[in-house]
């Protein structure tokens, strides 16, 4: 005889990949396998995460517009490929460690 199919409510299953549980994390709330919430509930639980990547990129600009420096930094390395490099100098006994943001800006402007 066929075990009766779980039911598993896929609003739910989006909500919590919304708030970041783990597939493993939601699969035990939801007493079903892994592999069954992934089989069953891909779309939901891809819709979630993007729900909470777009709500973290939200608060992270938002920050960054408050002048939040070290989120301005990352955000510039994330999306102006912007990096850190360090600059070491050796003269007789003392090394000098510059770290500075380096911008390859494509528009031929000052930088």
């Amino acid at each position: 005889m066929a075990r009766q199919r779980k039911a598993v409510d896929e609003k739910l299953v989006e909500r919590l990949a919304a708030i970041g549980c783990t597939d493993r994390e939601i699969a035990t709330l939801l007493e079903v396998s892994e592999n069954l919430l992934r089989r069953r509930c891909r779309a939901a639980l891809d819709r979630g995460r993007t729900r909470l990547k777009k709500s973290l990129r939200r608060k992270q600009i938002e920050l960054a517009r408050k002048g939040n420096v070290p989120m301005l930094i990352w955000l510039g390395k994330q999306y102006l490929d912007q990096r850190d490099r360090q600059d070491v100098t050796h003269s007789g006994e003392e090394i000098k460690i510059v770290e500075r943001i380096v911008t390859d800006r494509i528009d031929g402007g000052p930088g």
